[in-house]
């Protein structure tokens, strides 16, 4: 039954964000074996009735009610208590427990599947989550790269002590995660971290000041600290799991001093803490704490990137379904020819990102079963994603915003909540220069661009493209690589990094969508985005020449129906 609209103002409340976005199933078949896939298809189709109502009900009161700090209990015993509001703790219930986002990961038997998921199967669902709530993301995102970076790096004893409570989703019993390791002194600039680790009779404590622990209250977080005496810069740093609570069920001794009042995902307590002398234990190697940390730093990294993918997505589902039902000179929105490009560009940038997120899911599953070559192009597409989805992000929110115009600014509905939360993928583990920077440590120190090229150059082989096609885009990609190797191998042209990265990030980005399009079948309105990017990001183009007329292939792209090779033939000329 289609939904009524009131006085011409289009509210999308209720509508099933899975099945509003035609794209996603047909990708779950992509990358997901086919058991899994049709096993997963109500979890999906339940999660995405949530988003488009509950949860986004739940976000918004959340949004409205931050948390706030109890120093004391009424009988003046310390109580350092977080109090959440019962909308985010809501929240908390599906995301950990009803979904087991945290937790299927690291075991199995989450959502009646008796293996450990794939990768692609908690992003995916994330990014359906995230189009409701963003903030609890963090938390979630957090457990689970904590949990991992126990397990890889933590001794036995440590592990069989927290696993269980890491990846329970039994709410009384479940222990989230978090990384505190920004200081006033240390943000990007890890190797500045002034905060102490002394082995005091017989254990470790820390002593020092963290400027910005998000999920501040968490039950288990990873902190880095320099043992007394220990080497300046990230060498001299050891990696430790620090407990909220001590066996006996103490506070350990540490103290929230106050909440950060944030510009978004203010549904999710961020806070300042003191150590003073807080017992923890050691995880990993004494003094190789930060490259320790760098796994759950680059997961966390891979998180902000499909939580932006996810919101890009949420801004151009809001989008599409007012264009379509708005009426404006006697014609729907979506029949106005200047929007019909404003949405089609928000589409390409969002569903960029989307492939971006899905395929380094896939790496990732193979990286962690020894597949050496999946792990260098996980260790590229990472910071890849982390620099350019992250700040898309931004700018798809607010063109989102600017779609439902006026109301678009009001706090009652979803675009000042996304445009404000989108702010944060680009700043945090990692601001857009620093992991730009990284994309070419990467290529210069581990070697990667090589193997990058080498299988954009099978995806092209296996895609969608005709013989031209595939030339234009192999011409491009000689370009692309030849430029990235510049930058990698000369100091001096620093300030080349950000232009060149997103360079990268489009052209791969591109190589995928043509390469899920041939892996899809007949529909191949993937490879028509996938020639957008390239015409319109990445091959020049006079700013001054009158551009062909809109052919039929734009609108069935904005209807997301299946575009025929002759419809995909005129994209170029577009």
């Amino acid at each position: 039954m289609a939904k009524a609209i009131y006085r011409n103002i289009p509210d999308s409340q209720g509508n099933n964000a899975y099945q509003q976005d035609p794209d996603f199933a047909r990708l779950l078949s992509v990358y997901l074996p086919a058991e899994l896939r049709d096993h997963l298809e109500p979890v999906f189709q339940e999660l995405g009735a949530l988003t488009g109502d509950e949860l986004e009900r739940l976000a918004r009161e959340a949004d409205r009610n931050p948390p706030t700090l109890r120093f004391r209990n009424r009988d003046g015993s310390d109580a350092q208590v977080v109090e959440k509001h019962p909308s985010y703790q809501r929240l908390e219930y599906y995301a950990f427990s009803r979904f087991g986002l945290a937790a299927m990961s690291h075991r199995g038997n989450v959502l009646g599947w008796p293996e450990v998921m794939p990768p692609l199967v908690k992003y995916g669902l994330t990014y359906l989550f995230v189009q409701a709530e963003f903030g609890l993301c963090c938390p979630l995102s957090m457990t689970d790269a904590l949990t991992r970076t126990l397990r890889k790096f933590g001794d036995e004893a440590l592990i069989n002590r927290f696993i269980d409570d890491l990846t329970s989703q039994d709410e009384d019993s479940l222990f989230q995660g978090a990384m505190f390791m920004t200081e006033q002194d240390a943000g990007s600039d890890v190797g500045a971290i002034t905060t102490e680790a002394r082995f005091e009779d017989g254990v470790w404590r820390l002593y020092g000041d963290k400027w910005f622990c998000s999920n501040a209250d968490a039950d288990l977080a990873m902190v880095l600290a320099r043992p007394s005496g220990g080497d300046g810069g990230t060498k001299g740093l050891t990696l430790f799991l620090l407990p909220r609570r001590l066996p006996d069920g103490t506070l350990n001794r540490y103290r929230l001093i106050r909440l950060k009042d944030k510009l978004g995902t203010r549904s999710m307590a961020s806070g300042e803490i003191v150590l003073e002398g807080a017992e923890a234990y050691v995880v990993g190697e004494p003094g190789n704490g930060f490259k320790q940390m760098t796994d759950m730093i680059n997961m966390s990294r891979l998180s902000n990137g499909v939580r932006s993918a996810g919101m890009m997505r949420r801004s151009v589902n809001e989008a599409l379904f007012i264009a379509r039902n708005r009426v404006a000179f006697g014609r729907k929105l979506i029949d106005l020819p200047l929007l019909k490009r404003q949405l089609v560009k928000m589409m390409v940038t969002a569903e960029q990102g989307r492939s971006m997120v899905f395929h380094t899911a896939e790496c990732l599953r193979r990286a962690d079963q020894g597949d050496a070559v999946a792990a260098k192009l996980l260790r590229i597409l990472t910071p890849l994603i982390k620099f350019r989805t992250t700040r898309d992000a931004r700018k798809v929110a607010a063109d989102g915003m600017e779609v439902r115009g006026g109301c678009g600014y009001i706090e009652e509905w979803s675009d000042a909540r996304v445009l404000r939360d989108a702010h944060l993928g680009s700043i945090w583990e990692g601001t857009s220069n620093i992991v730009a920077l990284d994309v070419f440590r990467a290529i210069r120190r581990e070697q990667t661009l090589p193997v990058l090229s080498e299988h954009l150059q099978q995806l092209l082989s296996e895609s969608a493209l005709s013989d031209s096609e595939r030339q234009r885009f192999e011409s491009v990609l000689e370009q692309v690589t030849a430029a990235a190797e510049r930058v990698a191998g000369d100091n001096t042209l620093e300030a080349d990094a950000r232009r060149i990265a997103s360079a990268l990030y489009n052209f791969t980005s591109a190589v995928f969508l043509a390469w899920e399009a041939a892996r899809i079948g007949d529909d191949l309105r993937r490879l028509a985005l996938a020639k957008l990017v390239l015409s319109h990001k990445l091959l020049p183009r006079d700013p001054l020449k009158p551009e062909a007329g809109d052919g039929d292939w734009l609108a069935a792209l904005l209807a997301e129906t299946p575009l025929s090779r002759d419809q995909v033939d005129a994209v170029w000329e577009a």
